[in-house]
């Protein structure tokens, strides 16, 4: 039985990958301002950035909405308007990339599921470490470029692997995941939160500077402490150990130079008897 085709969006980089829209209203406005059909929050994008028309033939055309960075379709700008084709390929904005096709919905949901399998944790649902790899790489691109403050804070839960040896691997799991939702509830839409590795999670913020930065470590730190965990008949308290860093910092020039910042801050805080934030100062 043959199902109905219709227009998608799908987003393949940026903060919203493996996001897909379906497009069903004559309009649809792109841009990072409320009321956007689809809202995008990642560096370059413009309030009112482009938007999507149909054609009165079944198709769309893009056009840019007066943005700032502007807006291409298969590496060309768009001056004024563009007869969207499937697989054509959108770029709005610094790094956020969108494919447009026609899927029926079974194939839509599958791209879905292909690109979210690719790019989060299989345990946590929150992105994995090569997706932060190229998030990093970007933003600090950007960041350097316009001399935009970009933090990140490497975080580890303490004595994690007593947790394991005492009450199982399914609890510590169950643990992972309710941090994880933890983290999600403190942080802004547009900050990247993944799971750097094991026990360690990481967050990146963006226009954020050092001093706002241990600020939401401390709050962090503080909810973890504050936080039960129900295990089977235990409750389970597990505090954390953080390291911030923050750009601009003379002594910092690429992504591996900052995480290995925020690592010896990490460090720090862990000698010092663990629940405990650790700044480092920028380099000026």
């Amino acid at each position: 039985m043959e199902t109905a085709r219709c227009a998608h969006l799908i987003v393949l980089s940026g903060t919203n990958v493996g996001q897909v829209y379906r497009l069903e209203a004559d309009e649809v406005t792109i841009g990072r301002e409320d009321g956007s059909t689809i809202q995008l929050m990642d560096a370059g994008i413009s309030r009112r950035h482009a938007r999507l028309r149909k054609d009165g033939e079944g198709g769309y055309l893009l056009e840019d909405a007066g943005s700032r960075n502007g807006t291409f379709a298969n590496n060309r700008r768009v001056e004024r308007r563009h007869t969207l084709e499937d697989g054509d390929k959108i770029q709005v904005g610094v790094m956020t990339i969108l494919k447009f096709s026609y899927d029926d919905e079974l194939e839509a949901d599958y791209a879905r599921k292909m690109y979210d399998a690719a790019l989060r944790d299989g345990l946590t649902g929150v992105f994995n470490r090569r997706y932060f790899d190229d998030r990093l790489a970007s933003e600090l691109a950007f960041s350097s470029r316009h001399n935009k403050a970009l933090a990140l804070l490497l975080i580890d839960l303490d004595h994690f692997k007593s947790v394991n040896d005492t009450h199982g691997h399914p609890a510590g799991d169950k643990i992972l995941i309710g941090f994880g939702k933890l983290l999600q509830s403190i942080i802004r839409a547009e900050d990247v939160l993944a799971r750097y590795g094991g026990e360690e999670f990481v967050i990146l913020c963006r226009d954020t500077d050092v001093m706002k930065a241990s600020i939401l470590a401390e709050r962090i730190r503080h909810a973890a402490a504050s936080h039960y965990y129900h295990v089977e008949s235990a409750r389970l308290q597990v505090t954390v150990s953080i390291g911030v860093v923050a750009v601009p910092d003379q002594g910092i020039d690429s992504p591996a130079e900052m995480v290995d910042a925020a690592d010896g801050a990490l460090y720090q805080a862990k000698s010092k008897g663990r629940n405990c934030v650790i700044t480092r100062r920028p380099r000026s």
